[in-house]
Protein backbone atom coordinates (compact mmCIF):
# COMPACT_ATOMS: atom_id res chain seq x y z
CA UNK A 1 0.00 0.00 0.00
CA UNK A 2 2.91 2.83 1.01
CA UNK A 3 4.32 2.32 -2.32
CA UNK A 4 1.68 2.68 -4.76
CA UNK A 5 -0.57 5.37 -5.80
CA UNK A 6 -4.15 4.96 -5.18
CA UNK A 7 -7.41 6.46 -4.58
CA UNK A 8 -9.30 3.17 -2.67
CA UNK A 9 -10.76 4.42 0.38
CA UNK A 10 -9.98 2.16 3.47
CA UNK A 11 -12.02 1.64 5.98
CA UNK A 12 -10.06 -1.86 8.63
CA UNK A 13 -7.75 -3.20 11.30
CA UNK A 14 -4.60 -3.83 11.14
CA UNK A 15 -2.23 -5.06 13.88
CA UNK A 16 -0.10 -2.66 15.09
CA UNK A 17 2.68 -4.12 17.37
CA UNK A 18 -0.67 -6.45 19.00
CA UNK A 19 -3.12 -3.57 19.14
CA UNK A 20 -6.09 -4.03 16.62
CA UNK A 21 -5.92 -0.85 15.70
CA UNK A 22 -9.11 0.65 12.97
CA UNK A 23 -7.86 3.42 10.53
CA UNK A 24 -9.06 4.94 7.16
CA UNK A 25 -7.68 6.54 4.41
CA UNK A 26 -8.58 8.15 1.53
CA UNK A 27 -7.39 9.25 -1.64
CA UNK A 28 -4.44 9.05 -3.24
CA UNK A 29 -0.40 11.04 -3.38
CA UNK A 30 1.91 11.26 -0.63
CA UNK A 31 1.46 9.90 2.47
CA UNK A 32 -0.18 12.21 5.15
CA UNK A 33 -1.12 10.61 8.91
CA UNK A 34 -3.50 12.77 10.60
CA UNK A 35 -3.50 12.30 14.53
CA UNK A 36 -6.55 13.18 16.05
CA UNK A 37 -7.00 14.48 19.18
CA UNK A 38 -7.70 12.97 22.84
CA UNK A 39 -11.13 11.71 23.57
CA UNK A 40 -11.78 12.11 19.47
CA UNK A 41 -12.88 9.44 16.60
CA UNK A 42 -11.51 9.75 12.72
CA UNK A 43 -15.32 11.91 12.32
CA UNK A 44 -13.74 14.73 14.28
CA UNK A 45 -11.39 15.03 11.15
CA UNK A 46 -13.96 14.59 8.44
CA UNK A 47 -14.17 18.27 7.16
CA UNK A 48 -10.22 18.40 7.01
CA UNK A 49 -9.92 14.95 5.67
CA UNK A 50 -12.18 15.70 2.66
CA UNK A 51 -9.94 18.47 1.51
CA UNK A 52 -6.56 16.82 2.18
CA UNK A 53 -7.88 14.04 0.64
CA UNK A 54 -7.87 15.79 -3.06
CA UNK A 55 -4.16 16.20 -3.40
CA UNK A 56 -2.32 13.41 -0.77
CA UNK A 57 -3.53 9.81 0.67
CA UNK A 58 -4.47 10.62 4.38
CA UNK A 59 -4.30 8.31 6.59
CA UNK A 60 -6.24 8.26 10.20
CA UNK A 61 -5.60 5.70 12.98
CA UNK A 62 -7.49 6.23 16.07
CA UNK A 63 -5.51 5.21 19.07
CA UNK A 64 -5.81 2.43 22.00
CA UNK A 65 -9.46 3.66 24.15
CA UNK A 66 -10.26 5.56 20.98
CA UNK A 67 -12.84 5.28 18.64
CA UNK A 68 -13.12 1.65 17.49
CA UNK A 69 -9.86 0.90 18.54
CA UNK A 70 -9.92 -1.68 21.66
CA UNK A 71 -8.71 -0.32 24.59
CA UNK A 72 -6.39 -2.21 27.10
CA UNK A 73 -5.17 -2.87 30.22
CA UNK A 74 -3.41 0.00 31.91
CA UNK A 75 -3.04 3.49 31.67
CA UNK A 76 -2.84 5.22 28.46
CA UNK A 77 0.45 7.32 27.92
CA UNK A 78 1.54 9.34 24.86
CA UNK A 79 4.60 7.53 24.77
CA UNK A 80 2.52 4.07 24.57
CA UNK A 81 0.35 6.04 21.99
CA UNK A 82 3.82 7.19 19.70
CA UNK A 83 4.83 3.57 19.76
CA UNK A 84 1.39 2.46 18.14
CA UNK A 85 1.55 5.22 15.90
CA UNK A 86 5.02 3.78 15.01
CA UNK A 87 3.68 0.19 14.60
CA UNK A 88 0.73 1.19 13.00
CA UNK A 89 3.08 3.20 10.21
CA UNK A 90 5.35 -0.62 9.84
CA UNK A 91 1.50 -2.45 9.89
CA UNK A 92 1.01 -0.39 6.65
CA UNK A 93 4.05 -0.39 5.34
CA UNK A 94 4.70 3.49 5.58
CA UNK A 95 8.49 4.03 5.53
CA UNK A 96 7.80 7.89 6.25
CA UNK A 97 4.89 10.40 5.89
CA UNK A 98 4.03 14.08 6.52
CA UNK A 99 2.35 14.19 9.64
CA UNK A 100 -0.88 16.59 11.26
CA UNK A 101 -1.24 16.52 14.54
CA UNK A 102 -4.58 17.94 16.48
CA UNK A 103 -4.10 18.37 20.34
CA UNK A 104 -3.21 15.10 21.88
CA UNK A 105 -2.32 14.11 18.57
CA UNK A 106 0.49 16.70 18.60
CA UNK A 107 2.10 15.60 20.89
CA UNK A 108 2.40 12.30 19.44
CA UNK A 109 3.42 13.20 16.41
CA UNK A 110 6.10 14.99 18.08
CA UNK A 111 7.16 12.71 20.14
CA UNK A 112 7.50 9.72 16.71
CA UNK A 113 9.21 12.95 15.27
CA UNK A 114 12.09 12.79 18.01
CA UNK A 115 12.12 9.57 18.56
CA UNK A 116 12.23 8.25 14.75
CA UNK A 117 12.94 11.16 13.27
CA UNK A 118 13.75 8.97 9.90
CA UNK A 119 9.34 8.68 9.70
CA UNK A 120 8.50 12.19 9.36
CA UNK A 121 9.32 14.28 6.64
CA UNK A 122 7.16 17.52 7.39
CA UNK A 123 5.32 18.10 10.60
CA UNK A 124 1.83 19.90 11.55
CA UNK A 125 1.09 20.78 15.22
CA UNK A 126 -2.55 22.11 16.17
CA UNK A 127 -3.17 23.33 19.28
CA UNK A 128 -1.01 22.45 21.51
CA UNK A 129 2.06 22.92 24.10
CA UNK A 130 4.65 20.73 25.37
CA UNK A 131 4.47 21.11 29.23
CA UNK A 132 2.15 22.80 31.78
CA UNK A 133 3.54 26.31 31.75
CA UNK A 134 2.36 27.08 28.22
CA UNK A 135 -1.21 26.34 29.31
CA UNK A 136 -3.62 29.23 29.92
CA UNK A 137 -4.42 29.56 33.94
CA UNK A 138 -7.46 28.99 33.60
CA UNK A 139 -6.17 25.46 32.16
CA UNK A 140 -3.54 24.95 34.02
CA UNK A 141 -5.83 25.23 37.51
CA UNK A 142 -8.16 22.63 36.22
CA UNK A 143 -5.18 20.11 35.65
CA UNK A 144 -5.18 20.03 39.65
CA UNK A 145 -8.36 18.56 40.20
CA UNK A 146 -8.41 14.59 40.64
CA UNK A 147 -11.15 14.34 37.83
CA UNK A 148 -12.21 15.40 34.92
CA UNK A 149 -14.27 18.95 34.83
CA UNK A 150 -17.31 18.99 32.67
CA UNK A 151 -15.61 19.90 29.53
CA UNK A 152 -16.45 18.01 26.62
CA UNK A 153 -18.61 18.57 24.33
CA UNK A 154 -21.32 15.94 24.15
CA UNK A 155 -20.37 15.07 20.56
CA UNK A 156 -17.23 13.15 21.96
CA UNK A 157 -19.44 10.49 24.00
CA UNK A 158 -21.92 10.32 21.49
CA UNK A 159 -19.19 9.23 18.48
CA UNK A 160 -17.34 6.88 21.02
CA UNK A 161 -20.74 4.80 21.86
CA UNK A 162 -21.58 4.25 18.33
CA UNK A 163 -17.94 3.19 17.78
CA UNK A 164 -16.41 1.42 20.17
CA UNK A 165 -15.88 -1.80 20.56
CA UNK A 166 -15.63 -1.59 24.21
CA UNK A 167 -19.34 -0.39 24.76
CA UNK A 168 -20.85 3.19 25.80
CA UNK A 169 -20.29 2.36 29.68
CA UNK A 170 -16.27 2.54 29.14
CA UNK A 171 -16.83 6.00 27.86
CA UNK A 172 -15.69 6.91 31.68
CA UNK A 173 -12.84 4.97 32.37
CA UNK A 174 -11.09 6.37 29.35
CA UNK A 175 -12.00 9.51 30.49
CA UNK A 176 -10.37 9.15 33.69
CA UNK A 177 -7.08 7.81 31.71
CA UNK A 178 -7.06 10.35 29.83
CA UNK A 179 -7.64 12.93 32.65
CA UNK A 180 -4.87 11.44 34.92
CA UNK A 181 -2.58 11.73 32.08
CA UNK A 182 -2.94 15.26 31.43
CA UNK A 183 -2.64 16.00 34.96
CA UNK A 184 1.36 15.23 34.64
CA UNK A 185 2.10 15.31 30.35
CA UNK A 186 3.19 16.56 28.48
CA UNK A 187 6.13 17.86 30.12
CA UNK A 188 8.95 18.78 28.31
CA UNK A 189 11.39 21.37 28.02
CA UNK A 190 12.10 23.63 25.43
CA UNK A 191 14.99 22.79 24.46
CA UNK A 192 14.06 19.22 23.42
CA UNK A 193 12.73 20.75 20.47
CA UNK A 194 15.80 21.54 18.81
CA UNK A 195 16.20 18.04 18.50
CA UNK A 196 13.27 17.98 15.92
CA UNK A 197 14.96 17.71 12.07
CA UNK A 198 11.44 17.63 10.06
CA UNK A 199 10.17 21.46 9.07
CA UNK A 200 7.08 22.22 11.09
CA UNK A 201 4.25 24.33 11.05
CA UNK A 202 2.62 25.52 14.33
CA UNK A 203 -1.56 26.04 14.01
CA UNK A 204 -2.97 28.06 17.29
CA UNK A 205 -6.78 28.98 17.49
CA UNK A 206 -6.83 32.77 19.21
CA UNK A 207 -8.89 31.38 21.91
CA UNK A 208 -6.55 28.32 22.47
CA UNK A 209 -5.60 26.15 25.89
CA UNK A 210 -1.98 27.53 25.55
CA UNK A 211 -0.53 31.07 25.73
CA UNK A 212 0.95 33.01 22.69
CA UNK A 213 4.00 33.26 24.56
CA UNK A 214 4.30 29.63 24.35
CA UNK A 215 3.69 29.48 20.77
CA UNK A 216 6.01 31.74 20.15
CA UNK A 217 8.75 30.00 22.16
CA UNK A 218 8.18 26.65 20.28
CA UNK A 219 8.38 28.10 17.20
CA UNK A 220 11.66 29.72 18.56
CA UNK A 221 13.01 26.66 19.81
CA UNK A 222 12.45 24.44 16.77
CA UNK A 223 14.97 24.28 14.21
CA UNK A 224 12.98 25.39 11.20
CA UNK A 225 9.43 26.68 12.34
CA UNK A 226 6.34 28.75 11.33
CA UNK A 227 3.76 29.85 13.62
CA UNK A 228 -0.03 31.25 12.56
CA UNK A 229 -2.68 31.70 14.47
CA UNK A 230 -5.98 31.51 13.71
CA UNK A 231 -8.76 34.40 14.65
CA UNK A 232 -12.47 33.39 16.08
CA UNK A 233 -11.52 29.75 17.05
CA UNK A 234 -11.01 28.00 19.71
CA UNK A 235 -9.40 24.39 20.70
CA UNK A 236 -12.11 22.46 18.46
CA UNK A 237 -10.20 24.54 15.47
CA UNK A 238 -10.17 21.88 12.60
CA UNK A 239 -13.58 21.35 13.23
CA UNK A 240 -14.40 25.02 13.52
CA UNK A 241 -12.75 26.06 10.18
CA UNK A 242 -11.38 22.37 8.68
CA UNK A 243 -10.88 24.85 5.26
CA UNK A 244 -8.71 27.30 6.95
CA UNK A 245 -6.77 24.75 8.46
CA UNK A 246 -6.82 22.64 5.22
CA UNK A 247 -5.16 25.54 3.45
CA UNK A 248 -2.77 26.34 6.16
CA UNK A 249 -1.36 22.85 5.88
CA UNK A 250 -1.32 22.48 2.30
CA UNK A 251 0.36 25.82 1.74
CA UNK A 252 3.11 24.73 3.86
CA UNK A 253 3.67 21.43 2.56
CA UNK A 254 3.31 22.89 -0.98
CA UNK A 255 6.34 25.68 0.21
CA UNK A 256 8.69 22.96 1.60
CA UNK A 257 8.16 20.02 -1.01
CA UNK A 258 11.56 21.12 -2.65
CA UNK A 259 13.33 20.71 0.82
CA UNK A 260 12.07 17.21 1.52
CA UNK A 261 11.91 15.49 -1.35
CA UNK A 262 8.75 13.55 -0.25
CA UNK A 263 8.44 9.74 -1.63
CA UNK A 264 4.99 9.26 -3.47
CA UNK A 265 2.60 6.95 -2.13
Amino acid sequence: MGAEATAETVQDYVDAGGLRTYYEAHGSGAPLVLLHGGLCTVETFSGLTQILAEQYRVFLPERRGHGRTPDVAGPITYEAMAQDTIAFLQAVDLPSADFVGWSDGAVIALLVALSRPDLVHRLVLIGQGINPEGLRPEYRAMTQQETMPDMLPPMLGNLYAAASPDGPEHWSVVKNKLWQLYRTEPNMALDELAHVTAPTLLIMAEDDILTLEHAQAMRQALPDARLEIVPGTTHGLPMEKPEVVARLVLDFLEATSQATNVSRA
